[in-house]
């Protein structure tokens, strides 16, 4: 996408009413009578502003994405991808609170923070400031992006003798090692060839003096290629759902504002959503240890669905359904990705969209233009008035379950003033998935609901959300 330069608003988290496996403590419970109604877990729900930003580049997923989980490899994949939106909050961490911004990714594990630890050129006076905030519960301002550890109570470091800090961890795209400082050191690839690296740390995530998750493992990197760190969503061990026991999230990505509008704010939620008995549910797809052993090109920890179909304005496309599914080695799986912009398909798919955009609106098409090596079905002129003539688009899913992306909305602008139906070939990733992009997740309700193995779509303007 053509860049925009966002400003970073933190803007004040608020509570709302309960569901969430993250516990409350007794005190907690006691000041909100509100809860007893609730579950036995006496559990809640917490919701945080959700911004569109845009980086230099896609951070499509890490390269165990698509090597698959036991097969991992340190070979880095190049994408020609230039420029990304994606969806970042606003978290407080640690003990007093550092405000963090993070790219709220589902194809992603290990969460990570840009650390910068400014103790040597602290001053005494304001170390005691910061001791003074932590015993009164407060937060700690941070006015640049990175988290000094110092600052922080609860940091704490994984040595070397950690069970994580093995050769064999395959929770990594690069073996952890131990560093000259006797640290657990590791290093994470993505799909472009970016690289994060850093200690392996312990750290909470602060919501207020009483509410907090354990110490959980993070990444305190200390080189990257972005000025924001992640928070890894997906269904691995080390994702912060999975570490923080959060049974339940869900997120509204808002629209790109216009170019001269502020920036709209959508929201994500930890625990139960108000919104949700209006959502509509499929069934994700679940795979064994040794099945994910047997498909090299499967990612076992992806949020995967079973697509159906997709359809273009009335007319739905003559793709096999079993392009839309893992083959025996994998290839095919389709999966909820909101760290990817752009939907990318596997071959036989994306032939059959052009083919059918060309028939609609073929004379219009950029002719020779290839957006960033991924995307061919770029125009010039008015998108909307294009928009129309090739109608609405659909993604189809069991029990009669759309994704609808509305006919003036399904082209992404890019440089130049091009636009571009958000369709790439996955091939050109080096990947053989199907994944759908937080382009074609706007306005709407995403909601895992990881205990009954499900995920939730509902309608929604998440700028007012």
């Amino acid at each position: 996408m053509a860049v925009r330069r966002c400003s970073i608003v933190a803007v004040p988290f608020f509570f709302l009413f309960c569901f969430s496996s993250v516990s409350l403590s007794k005190q907690e419970q006691s000041n909100h009578p509100q809860n007893k109604s609730s579950s036995s877990s006496s559990s809640f729900s917490l919701s945080f502003p959700l911004k569109s930003h845009s980086l230099p580049h896609d951070k499509f997923r890490s390269l165990r994405s698509f090597v698959g989980g036991a097969a991992a490899s340190a070979v880095a994949v190049k994408s020609p991808f230039k420029y990304s939106m994606v969806p970042v909050v606003s978290l407080p961490i640690g003990t007093p609170p550092q405000t963090q911004d993070m790219i709220l990714d589902t194809g992603s594990q290990l969460s990570w923070i840009q650390c910068h630890n400014k103790a040597k050129k602290r001053s005494p006076s304001l170390a005691a400031a910061a001791k003074k905030t932590a015993a009164a519960g407060g937060r700690v301002s941070s006015s640049a992006a990175t988290f000094d550890p110092s600052l922080s109570s609860s940091f704490s470091v994984l040595p070397c003798n950690h069970p994580l800090c093995k050769p064999r961890t395959p929770d990594f795209t690069l073996p952890t090692s131990c560093d000259q400082n006797r640290l657990c050191h590791y290093s994470y690839f993505y799909a472009d060839g970016t690289l994060a690296e850093g200690n392996l740390v312990r750290e909470k995530f602060t919501f207020s003096s009483t509410q907090a998750t354990p110490p959980l493992i993070l990444g305190c990197a200390s080189s990257s290629g972005d000025d924001k760190g992640i928070l890894g969503m997906n269904l691995g061990r080390l994702s912060f759902p999975s570490q923080a026991k959060v049974s339940k999230f869900s997120y509204c990505v808002p629209a790109p504002a216009s170019r001269s509008g502020p920036s709209p704010t959508g929201s994500l939620y930890l625990g139960d959503n108000p919104n949700s008995r209006a959502f509509q549910y499929i069934g994700l797809m679940t795979f064994s240890q040794g099945q994910s052993q047997r498909m090299p090109n499967l990612d076992p920890l992806a949020y995967t669905v079973v697509m159906q179909g997709i359809r273009i304005g009335s007319r739905r496309l003559s793709i096999p359904p079993m392009a839309f599914r893992p083959n025996a080695g994998g290839a095919g799986q389709t999966m909820i990705d909101s760290g990817s912009e752009f939907t990318y398909l596997v071959d036989e798919a994306y032939d059959k969209v052009r083919e059918e955009v060309v028939r609609l609106v073929g004379p219009l098409m950029k002719k020779g233009y290839m957006y960033s090596g991924v995307a061919d079905m770029c125009f010039d002129g008015d998108a909307a008035a294009i928009g129309r003539s090739i109608g609405d688009l659909a993604f189809q899913f069991e029990k009669g379950v759309e994704l609808v992306v509305a006919k003036e909305k399904i082209l992404a602008e890019v440089d130049g003033g091009v636009h571009c139906l958000a369709f790439g070939r996955s091939s050109m990733l080096g990947a053989a998935s199907n994944i759908i992009g937080n382009f074609h997740q706007q306005n709407l309700w995403v909601e895992f609901d990881l205990p009954n193995r499900r995920v939730g779509f509902g309608r929604a303007d998440c700028s007012r959300s």
